[in-house]
């Protein structure tokens, strides 16, 4: 009886990391704790060799955990960093929210500002993107959280909203009908946008026209999310109290406990982009998949 027991619960578990008949990672597994020295980490985001670097706002830098495992700072003063992500070229494109702003970092460390306002008013606080590799358009996430370095304590603008800055142009609205968006990522064939509103705690779908607008939207999750991001069988990874997965029509399939009050970011990441990399609070964490990322 114990066994028959024991094969039904182990079933049970297993199946609820099935995804179209693969195991997405070893249910044996745990996130295995890398660092907790950190302020507050975000912002994972992977280079072209599995590098993956991520910010620790509170301190204001931008760190690299590299293929072999070594943690080192990339950048100091790093203009309170967010959500970060790699373009097409390398350089590194940055929610910098210290001044409001949309940064490129290249390899060297050196800034160029793509986006200082909205239209000559203050952007409330960029705080998560994603880049269309496809066009080279970005469209990120601007939420309201009152920052203790800022000198104003309410917005500049009506509201809080997704915004797509398409390549050597102005930044565009994409949605002004969210409550707090937060979380963002696409599809690497740059047909597909996922956008977190946290404040609603739902997650919708779009469909991107080929001019950069957003079409389609559809209610996917109902369930907010902090960062996000996906993997190539097309699941989509939400965090907040530990990571949640649903497939892409939008069942739950696997949630990844994380023990820390907050998971705030995801990316996967290494050579073979297998390794699941989590920003937790002071932490960070990671988690070999059986499921390879896209980003």
């Amino acid at each position: 009886m114990k066994k028959i027991i024991f094969t039904i619960i182990a079933c049970a578990f297993t199946c609820n990391v099935l995804a179209q008949g693969k195991l997405l990672y070893d249910t044996l597994q745990k996130p295995q704790l890398i660092s907790k020295q950190f302020n507050f980490t975000e912002g994972p985001a992977v280079d072209k060799k599995g590098n993956i670097f991520f910010t620790d706002q509170p301190d204001n830098k931008i760190w690299k955990y590299d293929t072999e495992g070594k943690l080192s700072v990339f950048m100091d003063k790093a203009g309170r960093s967010n959500g970060i992500f790699f373009d097409k070229k390398g350089n590194l494109i940055s929610c910098a929210d210290e001044q409001d702003q949309l940064w490129s970092i290249n390899k060297h460390g050196k800034v160029t500002v793509l986006v200082n306002d909205f239209d000559g008013h203050r952007l409330n606080g960029p705080n998560d993107l994603w880049v269309n590799r496809k066009t080279g358009g970005i469209y990120f996430t601007d939420p309201y959280y009152q920052r203790d370095y800022w000198d104003r304590k309410t917005s500049d603008l009506d509201g809080q909203k997704v915004y797509y800055l398409p390549p050597n142009g102005s930044p565009v609205i994409a949605d002004d009908q969210l409550k707090k968006p937060n979380g963002i990522v696409g599809t690497p064939d740059g047909n597909t946008l996922y956008v977190a509103d946290i404040q609603a705690n739902k997650t919708y779908k779009y469909s991107i026209a080929a001019d950069g607008k957003l079409t389609n939207k559809q209610l996917l999750i109902n369930q907010g999310s902090d960062g996000m991001t996906i993997d190539a069988e097309g699941n989509i990874y939400l965090t907040g109290k530990g990571v949640t997965v649903y497939d892409p029509s939008g069942k739950k399939i696997a949630h990844i406990d994380i023990p820390e009050p907050w998971t705030a970011n995801i990316c996967f990441g290494g050579r073979d982009r297998k390794l699941l990399f989590i920003t937790a609070s002071t932490a960070i964490y990671t988690l070999r998949m059986n499921v390879k990322g896209v980003e």
